[in-house]
This record gives C-alpha cells, sequence and structure tokens, in this order.
C-alpha cells in the first residue's frame, strides 16, 4: 500500500471518529439544525469558508485554469464577491428574523414571509439541485481515488458518500461546524505547502510562465481573457446563490449575534478571494506539465500525485478531501433540513417531537446521500451539475427572497408567480439556445432578469392591496 494512500485513509478514518465524537453532545433537534444558535465569528468563518471551498472551487476551478489560466479567477472569486454582499446586508438582516422567529431553515422565513405554497414550491425545486451539488462533491473525491488507487468512479463516489453520511447525521451542523475547522486547516496547510513544489518540479515562475506564452495566446495569462460575456456569466451565476444559499443561510442562522455573522462572513469572502488564485495556479502547472489531459478535471490531482515528493502529495490530496467533504456536509445539511422541517415537519406531521425531527432529520441526510451517489456515477462532469445548482438557486430564490426581506409590499402570489415564472422561461431558454443563452446573457441571467420583471410587474397590485 502506497504512503499516500495510507494517509488518505487515516485522515478519512480521523474525521469519522472525531465527528462522532463531537456528535455526543447533539440532543436535540435545534443543535442538529442551528447548533444551539451559538457559534462564534471563529467558526462561523471555518464553516463557512470550509464549505464553500469544496469540488467546484478545487477540482472544477483547477480544471477551469487548465482551459482558461488567470480568467478562471472568477469562479472563485464570485463567490467571496457573494459573500461580501451576504455579511454586510443580508445576512444580518435574516440572522434577526431567525432569531427573532426561532427558525431552523430558508423555507422556514418563506413560509413566514409568504406561505407554505412558496416554501414547499421552493423546497421541491431545490431538493433537484442541491442533489446535483452534492453528486459534484462525490464526483470529485472519486477523481482523487481514481488517481491514487486506480478505482472506477462509481468506487469513489460510494465511498465519499459513506464517510460524509457517517460523520454528517449523527450530529448536523454541531459537528459539520467542528469537524469543518479541522478540515479547513488541513485544506489550507496541504494547498500552501504543495505550492512551492509544484512551482519547483515546473522549473520555476519563469520556466512555468514561458511554456505557457509558447502553448498558448496571450489572453490566456490574462484576468479578463474569458472575456466580458465570460464574467458576466460567472458574476450571474454564482453572486447571486452564494448570496441566497439555503445551506450558507442555515448556517449562519447558527451565529450566536450579528457581529459573528459579519466579522465571520467577511473573513469567509477574504478567504475565498484569496484562495480563488489557487487552484489557477495548480491549472496553469497541470497544463505546462500535462498538455494533453483527456479531462481536464483530473488536472490537480496529476498534479498531487505526478510532481509532489509523496508525503507533501498525501498531505495536498487529503487538503482536496478536506474541500469536498467540508462541502458536502454543507449541501447533505441542505437536504436534510428541506426534508426534514420544509416539507414533514411543515405539511405531514406539524406536531413532530423534537426527537421525532432528529431521527428524520438523521434518516432524511442518509436518503439524500444515498441518492446524490446515484447522481453521482450518472453525471459526466463537476462542472456540469455546479451549473445545475447554482443557476437553479439564482433563478428561483435571488429576487423572492431580496423583496421579502426587504420590503413589505409582495405577497405569496408574487412570489410564487415569480418562482414558477421565471424558472420555465430559463428552461426553456436553455432548451431553445442549446444552453447558449441570447447575446451577451445566459439563460441563467435571462432568468433572473425574468424574475424581476415578474415581481415589478405584480409590485403595484400588492401595493394596492
Amino acid at each position: 500500500m502506497s504512503l499516500q494512500l495510507t494517509l488518505l485513509i487515516a485522515y478519512l478514518i480521523g474525521i469519522i471518529v472525531f465527528g462522532l465524537v463531537v456528535s455526543r453532545t447533539v440532543r436535540h433537534a435545534s443543535d442538529f439544525l442551528v447548533a444551539g444558535r451559538n457559534l462564534g465569528p471563529g467558526l462561523i468563518f471555518a464553516t463557512f469558508l470550509a464549505a464553500n471551498i469544496g469540488a467546484g472551487s478545487t477540482v472544477g476551478a483547477a480544471g477551469i485554469g487548465y482551459e482558461l489560466s488567470l480568467s478562471a479567477w472568477w469562479w472563485v472569486g464570485c463567490a467571496g464577491i457573494g459573500s461580501l454582499i451576504l455579511a454586510n446586508f443580508v445576512g444580518p438582516a435574516i440572522w434577526r428574523i431567525a432569531k427573532q422567529h426561532d427558525l431552523h431553515t430558508m423555507g422556514d422565513f418563506l413560509d413566514l414571509r409568504y406561505n407554505r405554497a412558496v416554501r414547499g414550491v421552493v423546497a421541491s425545486l431545490l431538493w433537484v439541485g442541491t442533489l446535483a451539488i452534492l453528486a459534484v462533491q462525490l464526483i470529485a473525491i472519486s477523481r482523487i481515488l481514481e488517481i491514487v488507487v486506480g478505482w472506477p468512479k462509481w468506487q469513489g463516489c460510494v465511498v465519499g458518500g459513506i464517510v460524509v453520511m457517517a460523520y454528517f447525521t449523527a450530529g448536523g451542523l454541531s459537528t459539520a461546524a467542528r469537524v469543518n475547522a479541522v478540515q479547513l486547516v488541513f485544506m489550507l496547510v496541504g494547498f500552501l505547502v504543495a505550492i512551492p513544489f509544484a512551482l519547483e518540479a515546473s522549473g520555476g515562475w519563469a520556466a512555468l510562465g514561458e511554456t505557457l506564452s509558447s502553448n498558448r495566446d496571450p489572453s490566456y495569462s490574462s484576468m479578463t481573457g474569458v472575456g466580458p460575456r465570460g464574467i458576466l456569466a460567472y458574476i450571474v451565476l454564482l453572486v447571486p446563490a452564494f448570496i441566497v444559499s439555503p445551506g450558507l443561510i442555515q448556517k449562519l442562522y447558527g451565529a450566536r449575534d450579528e457581529r459573528a455573522v459579519r466579522i465571520g462572513i467577511n473573513l469567509n469572502a477574504i478567504g475565498l478571494g484569496l484562495f480563488a488564485f489557487v487552484p489557477v495556479f495548480f491549472g496553469m502547472v497541470a497544463y505546462a506539465n500535462f498538455p494533453a489531459l483527456a479531462d481536464p478535471e483530473l488536472a490537480l490531482p496529476q498534479v498531487m500525485v505526478e510532481l509532489l515528493p509523496s508525503g507533501v502529495g498525501a498531505l495536498a490530496l487529503a487538503a482536496i478531501l478536506s474541500a469536498e467533504l467540508s462541502s458536502s456536509d454543507a449541501i447533505l445539511f441542505m437536504l436534510s433540513t428541506s426534508l426534514s422541517v420544509d416539507l414533514y415537519k411543515r405539511f405531514l406531521k406539524p406536531d413532530a417531537s423534537e426527537r421525532r425531527l432528529l431521527q428524520v432529520s438523521r434518516g432524511a441526510a442518509v436518503a439524500g446521500g444515498l441518492l446524490a451517489v446515484a447522481l453521482a456515477i450518472a453525471l459526466p462532469s463537476i462542472i456540469q451539475g455546479l451549473t445545475i445548482f447554482y443557476g437553479l438557486l439564482g433563478v428561483a430564490l435571488f429576487v423572492p427572497t431580496l423583496a421579502g426581506l426587504y420590503s413589505k409590499v409582495p405577497k405569496a402570489g408574487t412570489a410564487l408567480w415569480t418562482v414558477i415564472g421565471s424558472v420555465s422561461i430559463t428552461v426553456v431558454v436553455y432548451l431553445w439556445t442549446d444552453g447558449t443563452g441570447m447575446g451577451i446573457l445566459t439563460p441563467y441571467a435571462i432568468g433572473i432578469i425574468c424574475a424581476i420583471a415578474l415581481t415589478l410587474a405584480r409590485w403595484n397590485h400588492d401595493r394596492k392591496t
């Protein structure tokens, strides 16, 4: 057994054991769902940054960096921009409402502000999208195991699903926030240690730059190389999603006060902006050393295995695994709370006890994890799965959430009209244009514009009534 495989197995077992130990403090549904509303700035920062640095921010972003170089920064950088808006505007406002009304999920807010029909429609839509993004994390884990062990994709997806279900199902947000802090340390240390070794293996900055410039046109080394349409597409797809993501909103519900929300999420935003350069760097290194990769999403694990010393490579691979696992538990959090609170408790069993709700939350996490494993085996790529989720999230939730948070005018009918209408238009445009959109506007940009237009069209009617 190789050193890399041995250390990875030890790391995965350690994460499961640590999660199970921490989960012994979980006694009530509120501990599982919002960590008792007792997370300080440090744990908010750790659980947010660990959740946001996942498959798309590592394996996926390195694949984009392999193809686009520096302009791939926008993929992760836009998440940082969205986080800044969440930290300073949306987050504190929605935290106050959650504290006052004892909210546990994004669905609770939609129900409070509109009605349970809006809650049910959005929860059902997001369940599909959330399964896709959890599947993406498992695909990324399978990529690593494919390079290190030679396992086929399905085996890697199954192993990843088992690990994340094991520690999250036991303790929910209480466990995940503390496990995320450990994972974040591995992430940051692993990537930082790997950078100089990868650079040395490429012959230094000068040699790396010369290799890239001789093989690509000048735009490859430009932050704007993807072009205005590409940058706009990233902004529209990612910024709204990181403002209204149910998983992130529910994590900030666990903050002990507004100060924790502002400080923790702002630090997360800064971290994302800086980290955005890391996968880009590894993508460029991969292109310089392996210019004929059949699948760009193999760029990052290929660098870690082929270019780094065994010990450093193992640490770097543990960093990537940490990223995928931490994002997986955040997504599993969305799945379990959406099913248990937004659907089960609200529609099927309103008088469910704390003990029963905890049982259903854990069962929902297992069910969601198993479905995601099956979807991961079927989905062809990481970026495709992420695009489905982020696009659906922005189109369905961005306008109704902000309109409901900052105005008392829009009513439930307007919210339903906006969600159903904008998502339907997005799907039609996507199919009609084969995903390319119209002019500089992607299907998701058109969907958000339509959401704004649909809300404004009903605004005057709601204001009068």
